[in-house]
């Protein structure tokens, strides 16, 4: 077993229905924010963690994903033609090292857990990351290296968690806390969507986890849980008391790109942010604000 988190997975199976009829034929995860797909994103906060090895499980029709941090060899010899230095030099950023990167086939729509449980193989006897590519946080120190510190200093098992508004709690998998410092609270249970008026906390998962490898024997059961799927969430409450468990308030500006509200924002707050587009974007604020009192 490592002493440092070396692995990364990325559950891109889904069939972005919430976002159809665009994602008909591009994967949700290659929607863009700005100029540069949702995926990407999730990539360098990894990088930014000391991520060495990225899987990625994925389905039928995303093959878009593992293009995308390939080769392109046409486009870049045009380019390179054309004296295209910046747009090569940008390319260039989308390559993951050789042998970085695997993806395996989630053969059936099972669910979180059981996309997980794909990456057993190459995970191994190794703790790993998980990152949910549609939930983005804006920070100049990522969510995941904020969690990395905290994983060597508590080790086990560790999930980013933000506050909700309780009529929002049975959207989410909800922590139950034991001992809470105001940023690292040692997590006593879990459940995912609680019925209404019925969650332990207000402490959603946001799509963020370090897994000890032990979480693969409870996927291995394929237990089904909510809505008839093998959830994550069951298998890593399962692991309470055998490792170590808790859930970090990260800094920054979270975005859930799964919704659309959430995705627009995110594109605007982070076009907002680039100076070679956002004084633009400021300029046409008041366009924005009189088509909203139309």
């Amino acid at each position: 077993m490592t002493s440092k988190i070396r692995k990364v997975v990325f559950p891109v199976a889904g069939l972005g229905s919430r976002f159809l009829p665009a994602t008909k034929s591009i994967p949700k995860e290659m929607l863009p924010i700005v100029d540069r797909p949702l995926i990407d994103y999730a990539v360098e906060e990894a990088r930014q963690a000391g991520i060495e090895h990225f899987i990625f499980i994925t389905g039928r029709g995303k093959g878009a994903i593992e293009d995308y941090f390939d080769h392109a060899f046409e486009l870049e010899t045009t380019l390179n033609e054309r004296s295209k230095k910046d747009a090569l030099e940008v390319l260039s950023t989308t390559q993951l090292r050789h042998g970085a990167a695997s993806f395996v086939r989630q053969q059936q729509p099972l669910g979180l857990g059981h996309a997980i449980w794909c990456a057993r193989d190459i995970i191994g006897d190794d703790p790993f990351a998980v990152i949910l590519p549609d939930e983005m946080v804006r920070h100049e120190r990522g969510c995941l290296a904020q969690m990395v510190d905290a994983w060597n200093e508590k080790g086990g098992n560790i999930v980013a968690v933000a506050e909700v508004p309780d009529d929002q709690t049975f959207q989410y998998g909800i922590v139950a806390p034991g001992a809470d410092d105001g940023r690292v609270a040692e997590v006593k249970g879990l459940v995912e969507k609680p019925a209404a008026g019925t969650a332990p906390s207000n402490l959603a998962m946001t799509g963020r986890y370090i897994l000890s490898p032990e979480v693969f024997e409870k996927l291995k059961e394929g237990n089904l849980g909510a809505g008839g799927e093998i959830q994550l969430t069951d298998a890593m409450a399962e692991t309470i008391g055998n490792v170590p468990f808790h859930a970090v308030r990260f800094e920054g500006e979270r975005f859930d790109c799964g919704d659309k509200a959430g995705y627009l924002a995110a594109n605007l707050a982070y076009g907002l942010a680039r100076e070679d587009i956002g004084p633009r974007l400021v300029e046409l604020m008041p366009q924005l604000n009189n088509g909203l009192k139309s």
